[in-house]
């Protein structure tokens, strides 16, 4: 891959203010689980190494299991994920892909019947947070 430019120094006031955006999040009372199955599950969707490599592994050290790690681009098909969580993802698809559908009426009122407004606002700024940042790291040929 061809080197890039490092939108850190290249734009760091742009990129200290998405810095401050994730230190917020990281510090909020979104669940550190909830948080990285949507850094990893968004990556998968968007094709980033880097980061997929960066959130797997500060998954495992969350104390993340590597089967559901392994399992988590087809958590339909299994039984690993609780309800909630596939809440969470189900909405980190769905805004991910932003251009097929939306985030459906049926994904958000699950969201509604299981967390309060602060909750699904702090799920919905955790999925554009790492939306940006994949693009970010794709867009500068960030190398894993």
């Amino acid at each position: 891959m061809q080197k890039r430019i490092d939108i850190s120094t290249a734009a760091s006031g742009a990129y200290k203010k998405v810095m401050a955006l994730e230190d917020f999040i990281q510090n909020s009372k979104l669940s550190k689980t909830h948080l990285e199955l949507i850094k990893i599950r968004a990556s998968q969707i968007n094709g980033c190494a880097f980061c997929i490599n960066m959130h797997t592994q500060d998954a495992l050290k969350q104390g993340e299991t590597a089967q559901r790690i392994f399992l988590l681009n087809a958590w339909r098909e299994t039984t690993l994920f609780s309800e909630e969580e596939r809440v969470v993802l189900a909405m980190t698809e769905e805004i991910t892909l932003i251009s097929k559908n939306g985030l459906s009426d049926e994904t958000y009122k699950a969201a509604e019947r299981l967390f309060d407004a602060e909750y699904i606002a702090l799920i919905i700024m955790s999925i554009a947070t790492i939306n940006t940042w994949n693009r970010i790291a794709i867009s500068t040929n960030k190398a894993v």
